[in-house]
């Protein structure tokens, strides 16, 4: 700003005294702008975490849809490729897993009055002992299997322990996510219908997770391994049926085998070896299955000083034949 023109003052001797102006500089147009674009920064910040949480917390719900590829799909499982099904060593604190819950929406929703009503365990047996009592539950939950689009992937057999239920993949449908723990949207679906009616038997079952022969990138002794898919998978499936109601009670075991006990032994890969199977046991073999890992009961001396049971390898081979014939059977019915 320019100067203030000089002022001339006469006084009375004579004198003439020039005066000059001080020069003032005056920014007061950017005393407060600063503050301004301050807050305006503070607020944009704000609503920023305020977007992520909102996300966060979306996500937490919606993480298995997200996650989904469509259609289920399984190939390659196992190729390198994991997904974690808890937050862990590679730092997710968001679970893959749902944590249970006493019933499910869709399954414990009520029929309106007079509406005709799907068979269920309520109207049979709540103690399965013998091949007539198991197999009427067979039929019970293939016709569950159906409903949720996996009539290919469930096989039932009546053995000497009780009924083995196997769910196993396709080539078009998959249980779980591939190389992860996290369960298909149908697969989900159907172990929460089975939760009810599972929920209303005596019977203990055990259930066993299996994979394929295919191995993770990285097989060192600390790496995910298929013993940690397949244990985690069983997890998972007693996860969702005690979403759908199924009481902690109900299971005597949950194992993992990874690829130790393959279905087709001449093709590893093949997907009716990534399977969970459900082995819903008779009173006699829970009990004998608890009295081996717990205190003993009556033995059979085998030698001194050793107490054992040999298995029947004539019921074992004709359970092999059937398991065989019945995969022969859907292959064909694809």
């Amino acid at each position: 700003m320019a100067d203030k023109p000089a002022r001339v003052d006469k006084h009375a001797h004579g004198e003439t005294i020039v005066k000059r102006g001080s020069r003032k500089h005056h920014d007061e147009g950017h005393g407060g702008a600063w503050k301004v674009a301050f807050a305006d920064f503070c607020l944009a910040l704000l609503c920023l975490f305020l977007v992520l949480w909102l996300m966060a917390a979306r996500e937490q719900d919606k993480l298995q849809e997200v996650r989904r590829e469509p259609g289920g799909s399984v190939v390659n499982e196992g190729q390198g490729r994991m997904t974690e099904s808890l937050g862990g060593p590679r730092g997710s604190m968001i679970d893959s897993l749902p944590m249970p819950r006493f019933g499910d929406a869709t399954a414990g929703a009520r029929a309106p009055k007079g509406a005709a009503s799907e068979p269920t365990v309520g109207t049979l047996k709540t103690r399965y002992e013998s091949p007539t009592d198991l197999q009427a539950l067979a039929q019970v939950l293939e016709k569950l299997s159906v409903d949720a689009g996996l009539s290919a992937n469930l096989q039932a057999v009546i053995t000497a322990y009780g009924l083995r239920v196997m769910l196993h993949d396709t080539d078009k449908q998959g249980m779980f996510e591939r190389g992860s723990a996290v369960p298909t949207e149908r697969f989900t679906r159907l172990l929460r219908k089975m939760g009810p009616l599972f929920a209303q038997m005596q019977n203990q079952m055990l259930i066993v997770g299996h994979t394929d022969s295919s191995q993770y990138a990285d097989r060192s002794f600390l790496g995910y391994s298929n013993w940690t898919l397949s244990s985690n998978r069983a997890m998972a499936a007693r996860i969702q049926l005690m979403a759908g109601g199924m009481p902690s009670s109900g299971f005597l075991q949950v194992v993992g085998m990874a690829d130790r006990a393959p279905l087709d032994a001449s093709d590893t890969t093949s997907g009716i070896n990534r399977r969970i199977e459900m082995l819903i046991l008779t009173s006699g073999q829970a009990n004998t299955i608890s009295a081996m890992f717990g205190q003993p009961g009556v033995t059979q001396p085998l030698v001194e000083g050793a107490d054992s049971a040999m298995p029947d390898h004539a019921a074992l081979q004709a359970l092999r034949t059937q398991i065989i014939q019945a995969k022969g059977s859907v292959a064909t019915a694809n």
